[in-house]
């Protein structure tokens, strides 16, 4: 009996067979589908083919033609634009608790405050870090409670900072060195108590050291004596 894949009953391809054939091998190729060894291998043999079952053989793990097609002609969808811009009013949260109790609390980069941010640092730190982030206009209440253990609070410029916070063998420190010059700029209400432990509110730059902002602060004090005494 004669196996019908092979021999005279075999139907033999005709040159357009296998052309069509070594087509579908070189865009499998130009798709890095197949090696450049896999490509020469399968040319030879779809060159020295028989048969039509042959060349369906070195053609069947590869996409039929229809499918590549698509696959390489379809425009990949563009993705949507992200808007750098605060987030509405109604999606700022309401309230938040950031603790470092015998550990660390840290939020920073563009995390969105809640309008109420509780604090809370016993035998531990946490940091507030609001100068990547979005603050909402009108005021933002950060309480602060502390006990030994130490709260940090870096604001960036350009935003009004009110702090009554109470120390108890401990500190709230903050002193005004940057005031902002629009009115209308949001508010960070700072509150709170710290025992024997402490509050730091300072003013920074995104990506700023306190060195950073010392130097930066000296600069400008410089600038504006320069100007007050009629320099260039």
């Amino acid at each position: 009996m004669n196996d019908p894949s092979s021999g005279a009953g075999a139907a033999r391809p005709g040159e357009s067979d296998r052309e069509a054939a070594i087509d579908r091998l070189a865009e499998a190729f130009a798709d890095d589908r197949i090696a450049m060894d896999e490509f020469e291998r399968r040319l030879e043999l779809a060159h020295r083919a028989e048969s039509l079952a042959e060349l369906a053989e070195l053609l069947a793990d590869l996409p039929r033609p229809a499918e590549a097609v698509v696959r390489r002609r379809e425009p990949t969808p563009a993705p949507e634009p992200v808007l750098d811009r605060p987030p509405a009013p109604a999606r700022v949260p309401e309230r938040s608790l950031v603790a470092g109790i015998l550990g660390g609390g840290n939020r920073s980069g563009g995390w969105v405050p809640a309008r109420r941010t509780i604090a809370i640092g016993i035998m531990g730190g946490v940091s507030l870090d609001f100068r990547e982030s979005p603050i909402p206009p009108g005021v933002t209440d950060v309480e602060c409670y502390t006990l030994m253990g130490g709260i940090e609070i870096i604001a960036p410029p350009g935003v009004h900072i009110d702090c009554t916070g109470v120390g108890f063998l401990g500190g709230f420190d903050y002193r005004q060195r940057e005031a902002p010059t629009d009115p209308d700029a949001p508010i960070l209400r700072i509150s709170g108590f710290a025992v024997m432990g402490g509050v730091d509110v300072s003013v920074r730059e995104p990506g700023e050291s306190e060195r950073d902002a010392k130097r930066r602060r000296r600069a400008l004090k410089k600038e504006r004596r320069r100007r007050l005494r009629g320099g260039d």
